[in-house]
């Protein structure tokens, strides 16, 4: 009887050939499932990151504007929230807790005073870096 079961057990060494390829083949369909559903939320959390940067430099320059009586001009930049302008003696920042960050992509924030879309425009371009899109494209935009 013992000399059954050791023969049992030196005769599977290893997998077939067969038993590989269906493992595989459900590993693949697994990825196939899961990476598009988790490579969308992706996006979406970029474009998350991008809406609440925007509101963060919003209540910035608010406070901002209550202390100097005015939003940066457009040539100062969102640099003004962290480092005082020349000549404004009224500067009360920094405004932020940290140096103003690329936007998810990559691409600095633009900012104009005043804005075309209210007293300042604030937004980024989005993934497609360009003005426009729709989807996980659309600007993320202040207003």
């Amino acid at each position: 009887m013992e000399s059954l079961f050791v023969s049992v057990l030196s005769r599977q060494k290893g997998f077939t050939l067969l038993e590989l390829l269906v493992v595989m083949v459900i590993i693949g369909l697994l990825a196939g499932y899961v990476a598009p559903r988790y490579f969308a939320q992706v996006g979406k959390s970029e474009v998350k990151v991008a809406a609440a940067q925007i509101d963060a430099f919003d209540k910035a320059l608010e406070a901002y504007r209550l202390d100097v009586g005015r939003f940066p001009a457009t040539s100062q930049g969102l640099d003004a929230l962290m480092n005082p302008p020349a000549a404004e003696p009224k500067w009360q920042g920094p405004y932020l807790k940290r140096a103003v960050p690329l936007d998810p992509w990559g691409v600095p924030y633009h900012y104009a005073s005043p804005g075309t879309h209210g007293d300042f425009d604030l937004f980024s371009t989005g993934r497609d870096k360009a003005l426009g899109g729709s989807g996980l494209d659309a600007d993320i935009v202040n207003w």
